[in-house]
């Protein structure tokens, strides 16, 4: 199967696995399993980082410990939640001010999640790959539309 095959099926099952639920810290923690099994060998290190603040704060992950924050700007993670857009990172050597949480990390693909009624990044999806180059368009398309799935807390109305 190809890589946009797979994309298209994780799609598919996310939608299914997520549809009505509104445990929130859930559907992050599924979907994280889910990316880091389809890509075992690809993904070293899938996780949430959610924005609390001017601070991304550590959220549910798959793979070894983690930041527990990043700053507005900082690193991947702070950049992509800056420029609100996707950033792919060949060789994470080489970005300036990369946050090194792990050694193993060479390469890495950090995508927004919106809240669309407000119009702003609520968290970000980090995936980290222990292969130069791992990541391309087809990630940053079969993972953004992944993450337009999720709808943010303030979308969905708590149980009564």
């Amino acid at each position: 199967m190809t890589r946009q095959e797979t994309y298209r099926q994780l799609y598919l099952q996310t939608e299914s696995l997520i549809k009505g639920e509104d445990n929130y810290v859930g559907v992050l923690a599924n979907i994280t399993a889910l990316l880091k099994s389809a890509f075992p060998r690809r993904f070293f290190w899938v996780g949430f980082y959610l924005v609390s603040g001017d601070t991304l704060k550590l959220g549910p992950f798959q793979g070894t410990v983690a930041c527990f924050s990043i700053k507005y700007g900082k690193g991947v993670c702070g950049t992509c939640w800056q420029r609100a857009e996707t950033v792919i990172v060949d060789d994470v050597e080489q970005f300036p001010g990369h946050i090194a949480c792990s050694s193993l990390s060479r390469s890495e693909i950090v995508v927004p999640v919106w809240d669309a009624a407000h119009e702003q990044v609520v968290a970000v999806l980090d995936i980290d790959s222990t292969h130069l180059a791992a990541f391309d368009s087809t990630d940053r398309q079969g993972l953004e539309r992944i993450c337009s799935l999720i709808t943010s807390p303030s979308d969905n109305p708590s149980p009564q």
